[in-house]
């Protein structure tokens, strides 16, 4: 049975009958709470949160009551933090928060849903009115063994959802097309909807999608497409010209997403999630013409895809000046063997140890270190936990918050 089972191309070994079980027992004991909401579902390996916040603020903007859950938060207008560091939480978790999102008065949700969850049934008995794709590349191979396998996973949402949008310039959109009941694309290159006067800086971008001038307070080409796709989300579902500009140029920020970190400082530093290699590079993409030294912060997770170290850590010294390489969320694995990998592909990209490339593996000295190495105009970039309260060590969770641990040393910084 289960070598049939695995033939199957979302199946993995850790997807077991229980799964499907949990679900419906969730659903059974909060009613299913989702049918009784306009679910909108985002997925994608780069930028859901991004997309869902975006959608989020607008529709709230525009006076509909819209609940939210993402990486970063859930709620409705207010949010509470996501402590775990879990997309889609377990079913009974999901089930009971939409229960009170629903119960608050909400008429939407935008929930962000990841392939482990559309793999294991998390999303059971919650119907997709419109479910958004935003792109998809390396990522989670350690769950799903293969490519194919995670971009069947994430297939599913497009084979429920009433309606999709899909972007074009990502070659899996073609085969989500097949699965798709109803669907229109988007994207710069590509697609139906495409968004033309393209204005990238370091505070944010600008472009027009036909009559509709889209300014964000988040920069880089791929919140290009964030926001187109959420400003497509609003055209679908009945909104005005005005309320869509309005509802994407006033969300001023997300936690942990291209965050600029201003204590009075003379360089730049940035604060982002980014830890797959594609979404690694469009950090760096987005800050392309800035001038001065790059100057990188980065470290891989315990028991998480391996394959992408030394890629990210290549990907690092052709981009960076300096790269210092640190924790994550080493969890049992051991830090040092996992910096080894990131410094293997840092090398094969021409850095030397100890002298454009370090190790430091505690994360606040390593951070300590970029903002002392910093000068008038560089840019710092924090990369990989963006707006996590935690980092995870073979111990247990540790109180550490990349945001507030940069704040605080900069301010003891005076240049």
């Amino acid at each position: 049975m289960k070598k049939l089972l695995e033939k199957l191309p979302f199946y993995n070994s850790a997807v077991l009958p229980y799964h499907f079980a949990q679900s419906v027992l969730a659903n059974v004991k909060y009613h299913s709470p989702g049918k009784k909401l306009r679910v909108i579902g985002v997925t994608g390996t780069n930028g859901k949160t991004t997309t869902c916040f975006m959608i989020w603020h607008m529709l709230n903007q525009a006076g509909h009551k819209t609940g939210l859950m993402t990486t970063v938060a859930y709620g409705t207008k207010t949010l509470k933090p996501e402590l775990g560091h879990m997309t889609t939480v377990d079913a009974f978790t999901l089930n009971q928060r939409i229960s009170e999102i629903q119960k608050s008065g909400a008429e939407f949700l935008v929930l962000e849903i990841t392939s482990h969850a559309l793999a294991e049934f998390r999303t059971l008995g919650i119907p997709v009115e419109i479910a958004v794709f935003t792109n998809l590349t390396h990522e989670h191979l350690d769950y799903h063994k293969t490519l194919a396998k995670y971009r069947a996973a994430k297939g599913k949402l497009f084979k429920k959802a009433q309606f999709s949008i899909l972007n074009a310039d990502d070659p899996a959109s073609k085969q989500y097309q097949k699965l798709a009941k109803k669907y229109i694309t988007y994207g710069i290159k590509h697609g139906e909807n495409r968004a033309t006067k393209i204005k990238l800086t370091v505070s944010g971008v600008e472009y027009s999608y036909g009559d509709i001038n889209i300014q964000t307070k988040i920069p880089g080409e791929f919140n290009v497409y964030n926001s187109l796709a959420a400003v497509l989300v609003g055209k679908k579902l009945g909104l005005t010209n005005k309320q869509i500009e309005q509802g994407i140029s006033s969300l001023n920020s997300i936690e942990g997403r291209m965050n600029i970190i201003d204590e009075g400082q003379n360089f730049t530093v940035i604060v982002d999630y980014a830890h797959a290699p594609d979404a690694l590079e469009k950090v760096f993409d987005a800050i392309r013409n800035h001038k001065g030294k790059v100057i990188s912060v980065h470290g891989g997770a315990g028991r998480r895809d391996p394959s992408t170290r030394s890629i990210r850590g290549k990907i690092l010294a052709q981009n960076s000046d300096i790269v210092i390489i640190t924790e994550d969320d080493s969890r049992n694995e051991d830090p040092e063997k996992i910096a080894a990998s990131f410094i293997e592909g840092a090398k094969s990209a021409g850095k030397i140890l100890d002298k454009n490339l370090f190790k430091e593996l505690d994360r606040e000295k390593a951070i300590e270190m970029a903002l002392n190495l910093a000068h008038a105009n560089d840019v710092v970039l924090i990369l990989g936990k963006g707006h996590e309260k935690t980092i995870l060590r073979a111990d247990g969770p540790h109180e550490f918050e990349d945001i507030k641990v940069t704040k605080k040393l900069l301010k003891n910084i005076t240049r």
